[in-house]
């Protein structure tokens, strides 16, 4: 049996969902997982072997806008160093026959040294957090980045489009689910229309949870409402059913009727896949969150009009979209790995 470690960013738990769906279609290869936080929480509670040693830098939102971009790349910078550090040593005990890494660029970094095949999944090629001053260093660290890429055995990117150099365009990766929607909404107790809206891993997107229900309050129509917050929020909403934490997210985007959420791609892809109506809402200043928002005709000032676009979205069709992409990324690794056993 073929052993990988799977480093997967804990920063934003869409990496570690597609990571799930991917690693769910492996026939020939034992996993194991290195992440921190909510992420190792999520695997943990779908029994996947997994180190919770990873603890990322959180961004500063206030009002739906990121502040100091600048400084958290600096905690960035310092974070991936500490991670080169713990990186090592996972792989100097464990000497797997592949890394893969979702967007976890420390643990390419030691595995190329160390001449471990290795295999990229990732969604952007180069950041934009930063201006004025502070975007040289941003320039280094991307041209450090792609340095790193160029070096891989592939990189997997959950887009459609054509393949160049080792980049394979796989398209959504999406995680799937035995169920049918009515089976979903029966368990789910979604029994009158039903609105959900989630936010991530952490508190960043409470903001558009108070404009969400604010919004909502205006509509004359029975709907229900059902708020998957996170670990991260402490605050009570009255009037409202939060399921907090969940580790099948996808599962209750099929089964909703609305989802309003933050711009993160493996969101977006779900609920793409499973055909929900969806908002999605970027952080102000969220480089890749504005642009996986503007790909699905949203700006963060559709929060102002967010009641006009309910009322749209709630009348709109259901198309789901069918997507291979988990299982043609797996089938690109094994694949990878028998050439490389031969």
């Amino acid at each position: 049996m073929n052993v990988c470690n799977f480093f997967s960013s804990p920063i934003g738990l869409g990496h570690v969902t597609r990571d799930i769906a991917i690693v769910n279609n492996f026939e020939n290869i034992s996993t194991n997982f290195v992440t921190g936080g909510v992420a190792a929480e999520i695997l943990k509670n779908l029994n996947f072997k997994v180190q919770d040693v990873y603890n990322p830098p959180s961004f500063i939102v206030e009002n739906g806008t990121l502040k100091n971009p600048a400084k958290w790349l600096w905690s960035y910078y310092n974070y991936y160093k500490e991670c080169k550090n713990i990186s090592q040593k996972i792989l100097q005990d464990d000497n797997p026959t592949l890394v893969i890494s979702d967007e976890d660029f420390a643990s390419l970094t030691v595995a190329q040294t160390m001449k471990i095949p290795t295999i990229l999944v990732t969604d952007i090629l180069e950041t934009h957090f930063t201006k004025g001053l502070a975007s040289l260093i941003e320039k280094k660290m991307n041209k450090s980045m792609q340095e790193i890429s160029k070096k891989c055995d592939l990189v997997i990117l959950p887009e459609n489009g054509d393949d160049s150099d080792n980049i394979k365009r796989v398209g959504p990766i999406v995680r799937t689910t035995a169920f049918s929607r009515e089976k979903l909404r029966e368990k789910f107790l979604f029994e009158k229309k039903t609105i959900v809206v989630s936010i991530g891993g952490t508190d960043a997107g409470i903001f558009l949870i108070e404009k969400a229900l604010e919004s909502i309050s205006k509509i004359n129509q029975d709907i229900k409402i059902v708020l998957v917050s996170g670990p991260a929020v402490t605050k009570k909403f009255e009037n409202v059913r939060n399921l907090g934490f969940v580790d099948n997210l996808h599962e209750i985007i099929f089964a909703a009727d609305l989802l309003i959420s933050l711009a993160g791609k493996s969101t977006i892809d779900e609920a793409n896949a499973y055909g929900t109506p969806a908002i999605f809402i970027p952080i102000k200043g969220h480089f890749e969150q504005e642009d996986n928002a503007l790909e699905q005709g949203y700006v963060f000032d559709d929060l102002q009009r967010l009641d006009t676009l309910i009322l749209e979205k709630l009348e709109a069709k259901r198309k789901q979209t069918n997507t291979n992409g988990a299982k043609t990324a797996s089938n690109i690794i094994e694949k990878l790995i028998k050439q490389s056993n031969a």
